[in-house]
């Protein structure tokens, strides 16, 4: 055999071999817990027998429950996680229907799975905005339950924010943390949840497969905040991004009408963290002129300036 012929074969063995090697890193780094979520399709207002609310499991610790369109326009999503300690409601809701026998009939499942006749309950938000915590009012009675406030204040309070909105904390539910990122802008009290357990990111209204409505006088607060949580989740390899609303189809960048009373041929609701970096990069651009423009899994929706929710809830005026 010739030296020629010696040395290619060598050149071709030790790149099968490279290959094969680092096929098997690629196995081997693999987290089972990244994985395409499989939703099946959500109620969509399509079908005039669509329960009120429909829940899928992610995992047995993670549930994702959609309001029916036919309830309310805003057909948001809520999120119930469990945690060995804890569970922890993220929404309530946009109103037009009762929550409470929804979550509690989850909850009393997953405690008989578990061995367990209970579990404390903590209702979070994402934000304050009305279409979220219309349901507030069905778990303030509810035993071992805390339903955090509204403002600010009250979430950096529970969370132990000291450094609002600069500072990202852990909050541990019992052997899943979740680490709690404020990102004021779509609202003031908006925040964002990075799940270690699942790498999901969950996003609120300021990043999904909708219109992301940005008051034109919170540009640079809302692009702070995109910035705060693109830097955070840099090396985390989020999974997916899970907002709450869907707004568009299938088709790229299209938005389906305001208040539609139903949603064929509906996005979906997880979307890539690759679109984090790409509203970063469109946000930077435009600068405090925002401009309506439609990207692929979202649309950055401007509106017009407009007050902003305090830090605190403001005292109550004395009585004459």
């Amino acid at each position: 055999m010739s030296p020629m012929v010696q040395g290619v074969r060598s050149a071709i063995f030790t790149l099968m071999l490279t290959t094969l090697l680092l096929t098997s890193c690629v196995t081997a780094a693999a987290d089972p817990s990244i994985r395409a979520p499989h939703f099946k399709p959500w109620i969509n207002g399509v079908l005039k027998d669509e329960p009120q609310m429909q829940v899928q499991r992610y995992d047995d610790d993670t549930y994702v429950i959609r309001q029916s369109i036919r309830t309310n326009f805003e057909g948001p999503f809520l999120y119930l996680l469990f945690g060995g300690d804890r569970a922890l409601l993220i929404d309530t809701g946009a109103g037009g229907l009762k929550v409470r026998p929804t979550i509690d009939r989850v909850i009393a499942a997953w405690a008989r799975r578990h061995h367990r006749t209970s579990i404390a309950l903590i209702v979070a938000h994402s934000h304050s905005h009305g279409d979220h915590h219309q349901g507030d009012a069905e778990f303030q009675d509810r035993p071992d339950t805390t339903v955090i406030g509204l403002y600010p204040k009250n979430v950096a309070d529970f969370f132990k924010i000291a450094d609002w909105p600069n500072q990202i904390v852990a909050y541990d539910l019992g052997g899943r943390v979740l680490d709690i990122i404020p990102t004021p802008g779509h609202q003031s009290a908006h925040i964002m949840m990075f799940d270690r357990n699942t790498r999901l990111l969950f996003s609120g209204d300021s990043l999904g497969p909708y219109r992301l409505y940005i008051p034109m006088n919170q540009a640079k607060t809302y692009r702070d905040s995109i910035d705060r949580v693109a830097a955070f989740t840099k090396d985390k390899h989020v999974s997916w991004i899970l907002g709450a609303h869907i707004e568009m189809t299938t088709k790229s960048g299209e938005l389906i009408p305001d208040e539609a009373p139903s949603h064929p041929d509906e996005h979906a609701l997880e979307i890539s963290h690759s679109n984090l970096d790409e509203l970063q990069t469109a946000l930077h651009a435009m600068g405090d002129n925002l401009e309506q423009q439609a990207h692929r899994d979202f649309v950055i929706f401007p509106q017009p300036a407009r007050e902003q929710q305090p830090f605190a809830q403001p005292a109550p005026a004395p009585a004459k």
